[in-house]
């Protein structure tokens, strides 16, 4: 049986209290429902979160007590908005970077294809860390090795739309990564378990204010061990990758 269509916005929160409220000023013409995972910020951000969630009757806070990264947030929010019957969660980072005036085709491409996990390509200006730009080269390189496909364009734009009955089961099942390589893991193996990935353009931009948990060389090292791992897993569904494409 196919759910009716009912999204909502989540938002992993660390310690972004200066741009989150104007994040969430303007998500309030898409009368959606956001979620704030506040991951264990400090008292002056989870101030902020709280006032939001009585400023508008529309956002909702959940609080983590300990910091458990940007994909263990990001599970909790989803488990949660699963929970509340939520076809959907658009995924939206709090550091300002993603352009929201691009929403609604993100809602758009999920209703049409409500099995597909929708992702942003980012088309980035000149503000994006030299670091990061050249790791989603190689980063891209092994997403394409593990999953034998083209389909995920970036695999570490955060601006997404997640189905979230896979996803819940996925979370359930499978122990995945709490950190930023979360982003890469969860769409390798949902692309795994068969779901589309639909990409749509973006712009996005690095705010010279802009508050970036992003480790650099730590953080790039957790991804490409992630990769690594998700290697073996490819080798032991070989079969059932290639027979997506030369069935």
């Amino acid at each position: 049986m196919t759910l009716p269509f009912k999204p909502c916005i989540l938002i992993p929160v660390y310690n972004h209290e200066q741009p989150l409220p104007g994040i969430v000023a303007r998500l309030a013409v898409y009368n959606l429902t956001c979620i704030l995972i506040d991951d264990g910020s400090r008292s002056s951000c989870a101030d902020v979160i709280r006032d939001l969630a009585v400023q508008y009757p529309w956002v909702q806070a959940v609080r983590l007590d300990e910091n458990r990264g940007k994909g263990g947030a990001v599970k909790a929010g989803m488990l949660h908005a699963h929970d509340l019957g939520y076809s959907h969660a658009v995924q939206i980072d709090a550091d300002g970077q993603h352009d929201l005036s691009d929403l609604p085709q993100f809602l758009a491409a999920a209703e049409a294809d409500p099995q597909a996990v929708v992702l942003g390509q980012p088309i980035f200006d000149a503000s994006i860390p030299k670091l990061r730009y050249y790791a989603r080269y190689l980063t891209q390189i092994w997403v394409v090795i593990n999953t034998l496909s083209l389909q995920i364009r970036d695999s570490m734009c955060g601006y997404r739309v997640y189905p979230l009955d896979a996803c819940a089961r996925l979370i359930s099942n499978t122990v995945l990564e709490d950190r930023m390589a979360f982003d890469v893991e969860i769409l390798v193996r949902l692309y795994w378990q068969g779901l589309r990935i639909v990409s749509i353009p973006t712009k996005v931009g690095y705010p010279q204010d802009g508050v970036s948990h992003f480790r650099g060389w730590e953080d790039n090292l957790r991804i490409s061990l992630t990769h690594a791992r998700l290697f073996f897993g490819m080798l032991a569904r070989l079969p059932q990758l290639v027979a997506r494409h030369w069935p």
